[in-house]
């Protein structure tokens, strides 16, 4: 009994040590610098949030980072950015060791992604009286269809769409503007700060369905093998968890999705 006592404690001691030591690997390839630099893209919501008296950041990506930091062992420092596309192109720059975004073929090309932690529709918000009642029917000849410029949904539609036309603006708001001064026939968007739009534009209706879903995950800049590794396993352990959607439902957003396990 005393051996097997003795030999299951050596096997846990050892599993700690290697995890400790996957761990300390990990810190150090995913963060060179000694602290966690995470990027926050405050464009949307769903992911997100500021407190609108204090400030204070808050949201499913915060609290994702956060946490990582903490089973790394290193502090965090979040990085705020206003859009996606922001995010992306401050890669180029160095600007962040781990982001949120949504998984896109042309992001893929200098980020490593993990499996999603969240899904989210991309659909339309309309004039209330366009003719335009199904996501299928916009994709016309003659019709503009507003978005902010490098987002997930710019990415996909710039591939996807036949016959419509791309009105791009610098960020969501000038998107927004665009369909206010009709500009624009549709504006493409996340359903969630869609929706919270319409409930305060009588004149203003979003689409059922949607044009896309929208898989948002964590990403790392590429050539951080032993840090992608954690962090895709992190992602998956926080989805088992319960963690994503505790976040999620912590922050106002349990009507978004929280992905299926990584096949």
């Amino acid at each position: 009994m005393l051996k097997l006592i003795a030999s299951v404690t050596g096997l846990l001691l050892a599993t700690c040590a290697t995890a400790e030591a996957a761990s300390s690997d990990a810190a150090k390839d995913l963060a060179p610098s000694g602290r966690l630099r995470a990027a926050i893209n405050f464009g949307n919501p769903v992911l997100a949030q500021k407190d609108p008296v204090t400030g204070a950041p808050g949201g499913v990506s915060v609290a994702l980072a956060r946490e990582l930091g903490r089973q790394l062992g290193i502090p965090v420092d979040l990085v705020p950015f206003t859009e996606a596309g922001q995010v992306f192109e401050a890669l180029k720059a160095d600007a962040w060791d781990v982001a949120f975004l949504a998984v896109d073929p042309v992001r893929a090309a200098g980020i490593d992604f993990t499996a999603p932690y969240v899904l989210i529709e991309g659909t339309y918000l309309v004039p209330m009286g366009s003719p335009f009642h199904q996501v299928d029917q916009v994709d016309r000849q003659g019709t503009r269809i507003g978005v902010a410029k490098d987002s997930a949904y710019d990415l996909f539609l710039t591939r996807s769409l036949k016959h419509a036309e791309i009105v791009r603006a610098a960020n969501s708001a000038a998107a927004t503007a665009l369909l206010e001064q009709q500009q624009v026939d549709a504006l493409a968007g996340v359903r969630q700060p869609l929706a919270g739009y319409a409930k305060s534009h009588a004149d203003v209706r979003v689409m059922p369905g949607r044009f896309m879903e929208i898989a948002q995950a964590m990403g790392a800049p590429k050539g951080r093998e032993a840090g992608f590794r954690f962090l895709r396993a992190f992602v998956e352990d926080m989805k088992e968890s319960g963690f994503v959607a505790k976040a999620l439902g912590a922050s106002g957003q349990s009507d978004a999705t929280v992905a299926p396990a990584a096949p």
